[in-house]
């Protein structure tokens, strides 16, 4: 550090910034397996989801947080890759899962609902929660600062 700033202090011919020490990437855990994860914590941004994308690598996924825990259903418009949907409690014990959801190919859309009120929903490439062997009852851990949750 004291010849990054030193070098810094130095340069006259460029300029140097020293780097920030970044926040590690948001992630989450389930059943012994860690996925990066892209966190939806907002209207705008639960609304949205994974619309549009034409891949989700096996280590990533979607976590969506509300407010609240309700029973929640999520639908498949615009969303091109098959997902699984695993829906979780305010205390992030899975409660419900929908696997293999097939994107939606024309409206209406079927809905894929929980089979109990959830806070948390973690969305997966299809065939991830059979492949971890997740199971209801497991706890998921969320490595993330998920802020205020709107």
């Amino acid at each position: 550090m004291k010849q990054q700033l030193l070098a810094c202090l130095l340069s006259t011919m460029t300029g140097c910034a020293l780097a920030a020490p970044q926040a590690p990437a948001p992630a989450v855990e389930l059943h012994g397996q860690r996925f990066s994860t892209e966190l939806a914590t907002d209207e705008g941004s639960r609304e949205h989801g994974l619309m549009m994308r034409t891949q989700l690598p096996a280590d990533h996924s979607m976590l969506f947080v509300f407010p609240d825990a309700q029973p929640r259903w999520f639908w498949m418009k615009d969303t091109l890759v098959p997902l699984d949907i695993l829906y979780f409690d305010a205390h992030r014990k899975l409660v419900s899962m929908q696997l293999d959801v097939p994107p939606c190919k024309a409206d209406p859309c079927p809905t894929y609902p929980s089979d109990a009120p959830a806070t948390y929903v973690l969305e997966l490439a299809a065939g991830t929660a059979r492949r971890i062997g997740a199971r209801t009852g497991d706890a998921l851990t969320i490595d993330a600062d998920i802020g205020t949750v709107r």
